[in-house]
């Protein structure tokens, strides 16, 4: 040991008396110390604008212009210059044979030149540490556990650059091949990952050889045993073949003796690594304050009902606009986006089945016109190198899966060991592919029976299947709209009162919508059956149409107010109301919250009024509003276009807020029932959910998901939402933008300057 620590101590002699390692170390402090000066501008400035700060910690340190992630990308040039001279240096000064006349052992130079190469880590380390503590004075209750995991990847990643770096320098005398050469070696397990993706076996090992991304899982404050033993398999690797190298020029073997020694070091290696990748083998741990690498904890409660085996199988039809995002040189990424709940499950099984069929893509006609499909297969499996063998026919799919409610598209089914399936497709976003809450919600539905929700018919209601701006398809079966019913765990029906004498049981939900026409008393009888039976109800009145619905809240205590409500504006109709969450509804519904906070408002349309006329039972909550200055129920005006509202106390106009949404519950025969009552059908139809007006921020798809979440006693959607991080407030002010501009870009590497020119004015003396 002692022999391996003067090693050490003379090469971190040597390392320090050149201008490479003091550059690279005043460079480093430098630029990390510029990054965090720019992220505190960044949020010192938001907060002089009024914005509350969140998630401080990973700002400031770990996000994009974060201090310690954003220097990763320098470690790659950093490293090969620092390691270029470890043994080549030895080489070429003839000073190896001095190293080989000694008593010491080849480990013990390799480690005492490696050992030197750790300490320069710790101190490139130390320097990041410096922003941690300044974070840790400056801000509210600094993630100390999410920092600390983050340092602990960029020195893995150093110390494994440092230990290629000093096997490619104990290959050659130069020191400049050497550098090139850690570079070169860097470049590839940064691309090898995306090589022989084709091939099942060799796509996990190369995938696994990949260094590109290791340490994005720690600066996500997560530790991941495959990524931690990664950094030690290739740090255990490379100084061993140094070591290696060494014995190789002491100890005279054949080539094909050094190639098997070598061969069985990197066969062990990867063995090892395939291993510790598999998914039953994995630990996991959390460094996050609010645990957001790891599943919600009703996401966890799902997984923990979910016995026996799961099976995730993609349904790929090639003549699908999306098939690229299936071929197997994705599955890797594909099997990350189920990483969550592979951990709690490891015996998820993912499957792909590829298969032509019709389906709507007009790209697929101009891409290939005239051809059958039989022939653009033959084209895009040519295009791919793929055999047209491997994809099924439209006869086989359709003997295998019926996809036609699907419509041929990019679906996945997930299927347990007693034969439930649910489906997770892809959607008409940005993002396109599903997140945990609809992940869990196609989960969660083969443990509790979906809710059914029954859309009332026959009276000129807003139809679940129609595409028009007032129907309600969007939000309750548009498969390719994310947050849809359909999407997150509900199903959906349309019924007809004609021919039943009850609502019948299976059914949840009743959502009644601008009734056109006045129900029979037979179906208005059905409908206060259901109330007085205690089952949970959704109305959504429209101007016009109190006469028609009215019957139907009375036996709730409830009442739309006659006329319409409006609302000055100068630049939008007087009858578009701006409704605004009530102080009461932030309690009940969580997305009211976030409407609250971003001043967001409910847009409605032509609205009308609710109010309470007697006392059924019911609590009755009002949870949107109008504004209490400048709006009223207004009972003369009807065309807002041409004419102009103006209020007229004399006939009972008053200017006040009034309620446009309630909620009602109450104890009904041992069950709690649940009541929605919307003052404004259009809100929540295709036409305004898809609708932007200049100057306002819209949320009405809250309304939706709340109501239904409310409704549906919480079980659906599934709630993946988190608490806010702590670490949300700034102890220091504006002023300090400039100081801290000065001590990290200055002053921190200012010093290291003074630091260098004292050892070399020493040295010089000497």
């Amino acid at each position: 040991m002692k022999t391996i620590l003067k090693i050490t101590k003379n090469e971190l002699s040597t390392l320090f008396y050149s201008p490479i390692a003091w550059l690279i170390l005043i460079i480093f402090t430098f630029q990390s110390g510029m990054a965090y000066a720019n992220a505190w501008d960044g949020i010192l400035r938001s907060v002089a604008l009024g914005f509350n700060p969140s998630s401080l910690t990973g700002r400031l340190l770990l996000g994009w212009p974060g201090a310690i992630s954003s220097m990763q990308e320098h470690l790659f040039l950093y490293i090969p210059l620092l390691t270029m001279g470890l043994m080549s240096q030895e080489y070429n000064r003839g000073s190896i044979k001095l190293l080989y006349s000694s008593p010491v052992t080849n480990r013990q130079i390799i480690f005492g030149k490696y050992l030197s190469m750790i300490i320069y880590a710790a101190i490139l380390v130390g320097i990041l540490f410096i922003y941690y503590i300044f974070t840790a004075f400056t801000i509210k209750s600094v993630g100390t556990p999410f920092a600390l995991t983050a340092l602990l990847g960029v020195f893995l990643m150093i110390c494994a650059y440092a230990a290629i770096g000093l096997f490619m320098s104990s290959l050659t005398a130069y020191q400049v091949v050497a550098a090139v050469g850690t570079l070169a070696v860097l470049a590839v397990l940064n691309y090898i990952g995306n090589v022989g993706q084709e091939i099942p076996f060799v796509r996990d090992i190369t995938y696994w050889l990949s260094i590109s991304g290791r340490a994005d899982t720690f600066f996500k404050g997560l530790i991941c045993s495959e990524d931690f033993l990664y950094f030690i398999l290739v740090i255990t690797l490379f100084v061993t073949l140094s070591i290696l190298r060494l014995q190789a020029e002491r100890t005279k073997r054949s080539t094909s003796q050094n190639l098997f020694r070598y061969g069985g070091i990197i066969v062990v290696t990867l063995l090892i690594g395939y291993i510790s990748a598999r998914p039953a083998l994995r630990c996991y741990y959390d460094a996050t304050e609010m645990k957001e690498n790891t599943l919600t904890q009703n996401s966890l409660d799902i997984m923990k009902k979910l016995d026996g085996p799961l099976t995730i199988t993609t349904y790929v039809n090639m003549f699908d606009e999306n098939y690229f995002r299936a071929l197997p040189r994705y599955y890797n990424e594909d099997l990350n986006r189920f990483e969550k709940y592979i951990r709690f499950k490891p015996e998820i099984k993912m499957k792909y089945v590829y298969y032509y069929d019709k389906t709507n893509n007009p790209t697929l006609e101009q891409r290939y016109p005239g051809l059958t499909d039989e022939q653009r297969l033959k084209k895009i499996c040519d295009a791919l190198d793929w055999d047209v063998k491997r994809v099924l026919t439209p006869e086989q799919i359709r003997a295998k899966e019926d996809l036609s409610g699907e419509y041929n598209k990019y679906v996945r089914i997930i299927e347990r060991g007693n034969g439930q399936k649910s489906y997770l497709r892809l959607y008409d976003d940005n993002y396109r592919h599903p997140t945990e809450t609809e992940i869990s919600a196609a989960l969660k539905r083969m443990i509790v029976k979906p809710p059914l929700v029954a859309f009332l018919s026959g009276h000129g209601e807003r139809s679940i299947n129609g595409v028009g701006d007032r129907d309600y398809y969007a939000f309750s079966q548009y498969k390719e709209f994310r947050s849809s019913l359909v999407n997150q765990g509900f199903e959906s029906v349309s019924l007809s009162l004609d021919s039943v004498d009850c609502i019948p049981d299976n059914i949840d939900i009743l959502v009644i919508s601008d009734l056109r026409t006045a129900l029979s008393p037979k179906e208005q009888k059905i409908i206060e059956d259901y109330i007085a039976d205690g089952r949970n109800l959704l109305i959504a009145g429209e101007p016009r149409r109190q006469e028609n619905m009215n019957p139907l809240l009375k036996s709730l205590g409830l009442s739309f107010m006659p006329g319409i409500l409006v609302q000055e504006s100068k630049d939008f109709s007087a009858d578009l109301i701006l409704a605004t969450p009530t102080t009461t509804s932030l309690n009940i519904a969580k997305r009211f919250q976030q409407i609250a906070a971003w001043e967001s408002k409910v847009t409605m349309p032509s609205a009308v009024g609710i109010m309470q006329t007697e006392d059924k039972g019911f609590n009755v909550i009002p949870m949107l509003t109008t504004d209490s200055t400048g709006s009223w129920n207004e009972l003369e005006t009807t065309n807002f276009i041409e004419d102009t509202a103006q209020i007229n106390p004399s006939i009972g106009e008053i200017e006040k807020a009034n309620t446009t949404m309630m909620y009602l519950n109450r104890q009904v025969n041992n069950k709690e029932q649940r009541i929605i009552v919307l003052g404004d059908a259009d809100c929540i139809a295709n036409g305004e959910l898809t609708r932007q007006r200049n100057g306002i921020s819209s949320s009405n798809f809250s309304v939706i998901t709340e109501s239904f979440y409310l409704l549906s006693f919480g079980e659906f959607p599934v709630d993946t939402s988190r608490k806010g991080s702590s670490d949300n407030r700034v102890y220091i002010n504006e002023n300090w933008g400039i100081w801290i501009n000065i001590f990290f870009m200055s002053i921190l590497p200012g010093f290291l300057i003074l630091l260098y020119l004292a050892l070399w004015w020493k040295r010089r003396k000497k």
